[in-house]
């Protein structure tokens, strides 16, 4: 199994010289890929703009977008935009896409919350892919481009935590780029099954099954469970607080560094391809104490 670890692009007061260090230090160690996510309506970096900086900060970390909500963008320039970091990054780039589960963002770019839909996901899917394989799709003198690095694309995974848009993304995802909100390893392996055999039902080869959970370390701080609590309280702002408070006591991963090792290990044994660790605050410490258990 590998493992990645993602950016703390939701930390707030974020700057550009942690996020380097973050990176730089992901890209030295044993991670797997370097992944961070989209949202419109909060503090954090653009996500296709970080794909730039990441593409010159690092140099063999795979690069994880996800999730991206293609619902948000032009769907033809969406396809430039990525192709143009799989480019920038030699073909290490990897994207999740899914639907978002909040309206403020599609409100704030003036998208039609009405477009979130499988069926819209499936199709704007299918117009990255398109674009990509170098099809005029929008009929003017040449084709959109530039071509990405990786052969047919980069690979796509829905981003998803239930059973039916599981199914319903075999049709077009390479997999899935999934998350457990209370790193509940059974719950994971039930999803994996669904996703296995939904691939299998559409004749297509083995899905790439990767997830993720928050985490913090007694090891980095003193009270790792306030600190996952801390982290939702500012990420999770478009849900009532005592929705936020009510789940947080069984949010992710909070303990030693053993414990977190044990967890892994337990990922590993149902199949897990990828497990892609979400820090709760921005101490860069955490990227060199989680790679000394890997």
């Amino acid at each position: 199994m590998q493992v990645g670890m993602t950016l703390p692009v939701m930390e707030p007061d974020v700057d550009p010289a942690l996020l380097r260090e973050w990176a730089t230090r992901i890209d030295a160690g044993p991670w797997s890929t370097l992944s961070f996510g989209e949202r419109i309506a909060f503090d954090n970096p653009d996500i296709l703009t970080l794909l730039g900086a990441v593409s010159a900060w690092t140099s063999r970390v795979g690069i994880a977008a996800t999730v991206v909500v293609p619902q948000l963008h032009d769907p033809v320039h969406l396809a430039k935009a990525l192709a143009t970091a799989d480019r920038l990054c030699d073909g290490r780039l990897s994207i999740g896409l899914g639907v978002g589960g909040r309206e403020e963002d599609y409100r704030a770019v003036g998208a039609d919350w009405g477009t979130r839909t499988m069926a819209q996901l499936a199709e704007r899917a299918d117009v990255l892919r398109r674009v990509w394989a170098g099809e005029n799709t929008t009929g003017a003198t040449r084709p959109v481009g530039p071509r990405p690095a990786t052969e047919g694309g980069p690979e796509l995974l829905v981003g998803t935590l239930g059973r039916r848009t599981t199914e319903h993304a075999a049709r077009w995802a390479d997999g899935l780029a999934g998350m457990t909100l209370t790193a509940d390893v059974d719950e994971t392996a039930a999803l994996f099954d669904v996703a296995r055999k939904a691939w299998a039902d559409e004749g297509r080869p083995a899905p790439r099954l990767t997830t993720s959970f928050w985490f913090a370390l007694a090891e980095a701080t003193d009270d790792p469970r306030g600190q996952v609590h801390a982290h939702l309280r500012h990420y999770m702002n478009w849900l009532p607080v005592e929705i936020v408070d009510a789940l947080a006591p069984s949010a992710g991963f909070a303990g030693t560094l053993g414990e977190l090792r044990a967890l892994l290990d337990r990922f590993a044994e149902i199949g897990t391809d990828e497990v892609q660790l979400i820090p709760t605050g921005g101490d860069p410490r955490q990227v060199d104490l989680v790679a000394g258990i890997l």
